[in-house]
């Protein structure tokens, strides 16, 4: 019962977090114009021998559009069989300065732009999302921390918030830092997920 538990619950977060990235897709897409008969729309080729851009911020510009977008995520859970207080739990996030918003989950921004979402936090429980009108009596099993690369900031920096995140709720909780695959958070892993960060900000395939 625990495995299909736990798989019904990453089914859960998968749905979440897919429905977070085709929305960030859909926001990104540029806005459609009337066309103007007397210009020509830019090639690919326009952008990198633009003057004004210079080789390197063209070369850029075109890798970032080749880039793959990838989940980041981390799992914080209760000790042993227990569950988080509800209230206590949404009292912590945003003692760290997660605000709830799209999805009805609770994201971390850049600033005050909620457009620009470092990680976010869905719940363990399906779908996902955080009732706060019923709050006070929920007791939730844990919650999964998730970003997307690219993203809006520096990918490793997005990541070491993430974590300094995930250690300040897990032991303000008393619960468990753990990776994505369920296991504890251990300084290694921590380092090889930075890594593996790095190398797709470069463009460096990782699988």
């Amino acid at each position: 019962m625990d495995g299909l538990r736990w798989l019904l619950l990453a089914f859960g977060l998968l749905v979440v977090a897919g429905v977070y990235l085709y929305s960030r897709k859909e926001r990104e897409k540029p806005v459609e114009s009337a066309p103007n008969p007397e210009r020509a729309e830019p090639t690919l080729d326009d952008v990198r021998q633009a003057p004004t851009m210079g080789d390197e911020s063209a070369a850029a510009v075109v890798a970032a559009d080749s880039r793959e977008q990838r989940i980041i995520t981390l799992r914080i859970v209760a000790s042993g069989n227990d569950a988080f207080s509800g209230e206590e739990l949404i009292l912590n996030m945003r003692g760290i300065g997660m605000r709830h918003g799209k999805f009805g989950i609770f994201h971390q921004y850049e600033g005050n732009d909620e457009n620009a979402v470092i990680f976010s936090a869905a719940s363990l429980i399906e779908p996902g999302s955080f009732d706060l009108e019923n709050i006070q009596a929920q007791k939730i099993p844990g919650i999964s921390l998730f970003m997307v690369l690219p993203s809006v900031i520096d990918g490793p920096a997005a990541f070491d918030s993430m974590v300094a995140a995930g250690k300040a709720l897990s032991k303000s909780m008393r619960g468990e830092l753990l990776d994505e695959s369920g296991s504890t958070l251990s300084i290694q892993r921590e380092r090889y997920l930075r890594e593996e960060i790095i190398q797709h900000e470069h463009g460096i395939d990782v699988t």
